[in-house]
């Protein structure tokens, strides 16, 4: 048994690091920064104060190598690591190399195939440093097992990769021994390359992007060609994205020449007309490539071309798309198709269009077709069929490895429980799909997440986050051209001061937004906010503009035919309708809601309906409709809606409330008030919600204010009471 003096676990001096700078880091950078250092706060803030004003602001990528940049915070550990017996330290290499950057589950066949003797680890377990588990080491955290690795001198870590290899030699084994094979070599080899793309194909064909881009990273270093040497690092960065690691994808794009590749990377990322700009280059060189798959490769530029037009709202662009499909011979996308057609007025083709891509959601297609058959549900109002959609298709690049998809398909996924009354669960959604675009580096994504989530808040009635969120996605939105994002955060705006009976503000903000042009509104937002620019406006007494508003809307509901729609554009007839002649268009409208998926626009047509019968003295169906529609909008969690309700049953001189209050109270609370409830009953401070989600301390103490409101009570200790009451039920 080897006896070693225990070594105290590395501490740093409280006084070490110094603080950051007093900047407001960006969510996105915030997260991506504790994701760099493997979720330690004292690394995070070590790091903070070593970045550019790029890598601050998120313009630029966070460096590749963290450790590189902390050698006060890693001193420590290599003194510790040094201090051990020699045979200690070369089994933590040996697991050192194992373990990362990509996981070959190798060390007890290497340990066997050498004949190590393991009970050196024991001081390494006197130390703190490390353990043996059955599958072979696990060291204390991350920057112990950097330290094993780092100080161990470069001709035994190319020994320890060499060993590894040797036993790699399972089914399925060959792309990790190929890169330790590879991490053991001293220069440029083209076999070795060679070796390596292969090992980089199968990983790729079986879901494994962030193994691809490793070995493909490294046969880039490894190839004597220049020429081949850029391409490679063109499909290393391509997998790093697909992975999820945005920064390293930023990092290899830099090295290349490649459009296509900086197109995709700037629509998550950047400018989103930039992005278009750049997939239509792409597009137009792949179409004159000599591959066999040139043709696939354009048809699937012009598709990320067509996301960039979605998002940036401009209608120019999505024309130049469609002639360089045609020029192309590739048959332009639907969505884009229906769009161009739109804007021509040509709404009978826009829905053919949209039919036909709608269609194509079967299981385990490839998923961007899925993502575009959701979108264009989306835009038939088709919420059912959006919803499968976009689920599959998130499903089908989980499958693939294909990270950013995923949280792409959650976008469009909101939209489509946006308005089917399931706001705790699709705010929930909604906030994971946040958390995981901002830490793939998805900053656009996480743009277009927040105007969602501010939608959320609107209809919830919390308006101090609907205003947050608001501010946030519109400032971000405007300075990279996203004119979706940007257009959903002022509809949420108008749509909370409707909420509210602030009708004046509602319909100003509504008609600012059908004047704003591309990468600050969008048109399809604004045609879609129609039905309540109609409700603000006949309030304030001016329906000029509103009734062209309608017309339009009206034209194209009844060339969709949704019943939704129809739903909505009967119940602006309705409000356009003075007197007793409106009542058959509110029957009528909700005759096609009973039809239709939109049940929180139901609940609004009920309300509406409701406050119409009472002016016109209707009293007992006044009453069913108002009752009906407060209960509607307590179950969906729009409680100021429900106070409208309560205020109009008041006017009717009948009681507000025929129920009795609900047993448990937590269902009054938001999915992210629950969320923030729940870790605050389990002791966590302010500022560990806060980091935990994401968000500001001062946000979470709003929202622990709104949870203190809905639930009636006072203090942390009440509401750890009541949540395990509520447990005990």
């Amino acid at each position: 048994m080897c006896v070693v003096t225990p070594v105290n676990p590395p501490r740093l001096d409280r006084t070490w690091p110094p603080p950051p700078p007093a900047l407001a880091l960006r969510e996105g950078v915030r997260v991506r920064i504790l994701r760099s250092v493997h979720g330690d706060p004292r690394a995070a803030a070590a790091l903070t104060v070593r970045l550019t004003d790029g890598q601050l602001t998120g313009s630029d990528p966070l460096p590749p190598e963290p450790a590189a940049l902390l050698p006060e915070l890693l001193a420590p550990y290599r003194h510790a690591v040094r201090a051990l017996p020699d045979g200690t330290r070369l089994l933590l290499l040996l697991a050192a190399a194992d373990q990362y950057p990509v996981a070959t589950h190798a060390f007890l066949r290497a340990v066997a195939a050498a004949r190590l003797d393991t009970r050196p680890l024991e001081a390494a377990e006197a130390a703190g440093l490390a353990h043996a588990t059955p599958g072979g080491v696990g060291f204390a955290d991350p920057w112990t097992r950097v330290a094993a690795y780092e100080t161990a001198a470069p001709a035994d870590r190319r020994d320890a990769h060499r060993l590894l290899a040797r036993v790699l030699h399972g089914a399925g084994e060959s792309p990790r021994r190929s890169w330790h094979r590879a991490a053991a070599a001293l220069g440029p080899s083209a076999r070795l390359a060679a070796e390596l793309t292969a090992a980089a194909a199968q990983a790729r064909g079986a879901g494994e992007p962030a193994l691809s881009a490793v070995l493909t990273e490294r046969a880039a270093d490894l190839t004597p060609a220049p020429h081949a040497g850029s391409r490679l690092l063109a499909r290393a960065a391509a997998d790093a994205w697909n992975s999820g690691d945005g920064d390293r994808a930023r990092i290899l794009a830099a090295r290349t020449d490649t459009p296509a590749l900086d197109g995709v990377l700037a629509l998550r990322t950047g400018h989103a007309g930039d992005a278009f700009d750049a997939l239509t280059e792409g597009a137009a060189r792949a179409a004159d490539g000599p591959s066999d798959r040139a043709g696939e490769h354009a048809r699937h530029l012009v598709a990320r071309a067509t996301e960039a037009v979605v998002y940036t709202g401009d209608l120019r662009r999505c024309r130049e798309a469609v002639h360089l499909a045609h020029r192309l011979g590739i048959e332009p996308p639907g969505v884009l198709g229906s769009l161009a057609a739109a804007v021509d007025g040509r709404y009978d083709d826009a829905r053919d269009l949209l039919e036909a891509t709608a269609g194509r959601c079967g299981p385990g297609g490839d998923p961007t077709l899925l993502l575009h058959a959701g979108i264009a549900a989306l835009m038939l109002g088709d919420h059912t069929r959006a919803a499968t959609a976009t689920v599959r298709a998130a499903g089908a690049a989980r499958a693939r490895g294909l990270t950013p998809l995923v949280s792409q398909a959650m976008e469009f996924r909101a939209h489509a429980d946006l308005w089917t009354g399931r706001l705790r669960a699709a705010e929930a959604a909604a906030l994971d799909a946040l958390r995981q675009a901002y830490a793939t580096g998805q900053d656009n994504g996480a743009c277009h997440l927040q105007a969602a989530l501010a939608m959320f808040a609107a209809l919830a009635g919390d308006a101090a986050v609907c205003r947050d969120r608001a501010a946030a996605a519109r400032s971000y939105a405007l300075a990279h051209g996203l004119g979706l994002p940007a257009a959903l955060a002022q509809w949420a705006l108008a749509l909370l001061d409707l909420g509210f009976g602030r009708f004046d503000s509602a319909a100003a903000r509504l008609r600012a937004l059908a004047g704003l042009g591309p990468g600050h509104g969008h048109r399809a937002v604004r045609h879609l906010a129609t039905p309540h620019y109609v409700e603000a406006a006949v309030h304030t007494g001016d329906t000029r503009i509103a009734r062209a508003a309608h017309a339009d809307y009206d034209r194209w509901a009844h060339a969709v035919r949704s019943a939704d729609d129809l739903a909505l554009s009967a119940r602006c007839h309705a409000l356009l309708t003075p007197g007793a002649d409106g009542v058959e268009h509110y029957r009528t409208a909700l005759d096609l809601h009973d039809r239709g998926t939109r049940a929180l626009e139901r609940a609004r047509t009920e309300l509406l309906f409701g406050a119409a019968l009472r002016r016109l003295r209707l009293r007992a169906e006044a009453r069913d409709r108002l009752h009906s529609a407060r209960e509607a909008f307590e179950a969906f969690g729009a409680p100021h809606c429900a106070e409208r309700a309560r205020a109009e049953l008041r006017a009717l001189g009948a009681p507000a409330d025929t129920a009795h209050p609900p047993r448990n109270r937590t269902p009054r609370l938001t999915a992210q008030q629950l969320r923030v409830a729940r870790m605050a009953a389990d002791g966590a401070t302010n500022r560990e919600i806060a980091t935990s989600l994401a968000l500001s301390p001062r946000t979470i103490d709003h929202h622990l204010r709104g949870v203190f409101t809905r639930l009636g009570i006072r203090s942390r200790i009440e509401l750890v009471r009541l949540l395990e009451d509520e447990h005990n039920a």
